[in-house]
């Protein structure tokens, strides 16, 4: 996408095109125009048109003014134009071209390169001299593992292309970019590896991302959720992560990792339902410990949804199938709470998100305190009170220490959660099971890019088995076994 121009060209003569960008910029004080003419030789002059903040300033005086105003002629040049000099002798730069076409000087300005006019030719010298400030590469902050690469992504797409292209050094790594956004012109990248990905996904990525029309991309999540399948759906088809190695990982696989220039976090299509419960560090640990911690979270996961409901089912519909101790240490825990249990449940369950929330947004340094001791403060107090009972209290609690077992199924998490518990409080345990066998229903039902979402799950096969809710030791993963395998079963899948 480009900038409406209004079929404005670059001109032969330096004031007219100098006249031209101050009007196209009226008003940006950040666009700067360095005016040069050589000392010896008049006929040299020209200008150098930069945003400030964009470009390295070191570059362009040492690396252009410089040696422009310190040309000497000499009789052997006197025949090549001076433009074709300066590309060829003069300016020191990794990244020279020339053309007329607006649209491509004024991205490429925007964009922190350096635009070269000179009287008498009606074509600018783009240079590349980008030099704004980025921040540097550290440890990603939602995505901290004990074992592994430290790094993460930056809001520097090339930085983090860089880190890609460190771990993948073949010629079969393959980066595509687009822009996207009317007003922005943010660029896009697109990153596979050739001969793994399924061209099939990658054309309906491309149509896709073709299709947006948005003035402003600023970042990654944005995409996220305009290509994704399903979008009514609180179950992501389409993954985000913070590090380096897991988009490598991915693309290995037969993904697409999708960058954008500003954003710390790629997108990786398609993504299916186990993804959630694979993390970084699960492939550098030991493979029964990986393993162990991976059916953890699955287990977390179907007691974060599960709990509330199911208690709300036994203690107001079900009782006869709980023990008759139990059933009276609850009784009488509930004497003098005026709330019935399925108001207690929702009140203490939408609290325990006033204070997830309220500790995700304060600061760091008190956040956490925060929450631990709001929660206490809170708990306790409501149960001295006989606002609510103490059993409630650790339903609520125990759902949300499992909750976080798992932290990227948040939002699928709290809508499951009360999906389930809104179906128990009216029909007790048949209500709970209704609510399991369509949300099963619904998984099994959707797609990611035309890949079924939940591909591999319930397989019995060896090969679909060695990453899901295990993780098979190395030497019965083989390396490049995953890739062909994911890339047969993805085009089967397409057909």
């Amino acid at each position: 996408m480009g900038i409406a121009l209004n079929d404005e060209r670059l001109q032969d003569t330096i004031e007219q095109n100098i006249a031209m960008f101050k009007r196209m910029f009226s008003g940006d004080s950040t666009m700067k125009i360095r005016r040069f003419q050589h000392p010896e030789v008049k006929s040299i002059s020209g200008c150098l048109i930069h945003i400030e903040g964009m470009v390295s300033t070191e570059t362009m005086n040492n690396n252009i003014i410089r040696p422009i105003l310190g040309y000497q002629p000499i009789k052997a040049n006197h025949d090549i134009p001076f433009m074709q000099l300066l590309m060829d002798w003069i300016i020191d730069a990794s990244e020279l071209r020339l053309s007329d076409d607006m649209d491509e000087i004024l991205n490429a300005l925007l964009y922190g390169n350096t635009i070269l006019l000179l009287e008498g030719n009606a074509e600018a010298m783009i240079i590349g001299t980008q030099g704004w400030q980025t921040r540097g590469v550290s440890e990603p902050g939602s995505e901290k593992a004990m074992l592994g690469p430290r790094e993460g992504f930056t809001e520097s797409l090339m930085i983090n292309l860089t880190l890609i292209r460190r771990r993948v050094k073949s010629p079969d790594l393959k980066f595509r970019f687009m822009e996207l956004g009317a007003t922005t012109n943010t660029t896009v990248c697109l990153c596979y590896v050739e001969g793994a990905v399924s061209t099939t996904i990658l054309d309906e990525l491309i149509q896709r991302l073709e299709k947006l029309n948005i003035d402003a991309v600023l970042d990654s999540g944005q995409l996220q959720e305009m290509i994704r399948d399903t979008s009514l759906s609180p179950f992501e088809t389409v993954g985000n992560t913070e590090r380096p190695d897991a988009v490598v990982g991915k693309i290995l696989e037969g993904r697409i990792a999708v960058l954008v220039d500003g954003s710390p976090f790629a997108l990786t299509v398609p993504y299916l339902f186990v993804e959630y419960f694979q993390v970084s560090e699960d492939y550098y640990s030991n493979y029964i410990f990986a393993s162990f911690n991976r059916a953890m979270r699955f287990l977390g996961e179907f007691l974060a949804i599960s709990i509330p409901a199911i208690y709300i089912s036994l203690v107001t519909y079900n009782q006869e199938m709980m023990p008759t101790p139990l059933l009276l240490s609850i009784s009488a825990a509930r004497q003098s709470v005026p709330l019935p249990t399925m108001a207690e449940c929702f009140v203490m369950l939408i609290v325990f998100e006033i204070l997830r929330e309220a500790g995700t947004r304060i600061p760091t340094s008190i956040g956490q305190a925060v929450s631990i001791v709001g929660a206490l403060v809170l708990g306790q107090a409501a149960v001295d009170a006989r606002v609510v009972s103490a059993p409630m209290v650790i339903v609520v609690g125990f759902t949300g220490i499992t909750t976080l077992l798992n932290i990227k199924m948040k939002a699928a998490s709290i809508f499951s959660r009360f999906l389930l518990l809104v179906l128990s409080s009216f029909m007790g345990l048949y209500g709970y099971l209704f609510g399991m066998i369509a949300l099963v229903i619904h998984l099994m039902s959707m797609q990611s890019f035309g890949v079924s979402y939940m591909l591999t799950v319930g397989s019995l096969k060896k090969a679909d088995v060695r990453d899901t809710i295990i993780r098979a030791p190395w030497w019965e993963s083989k390396v490049k076994a995953p890739v062909s395998q994911t890339k047969r079963r993805i085009r089967k899948v397409m057909r």
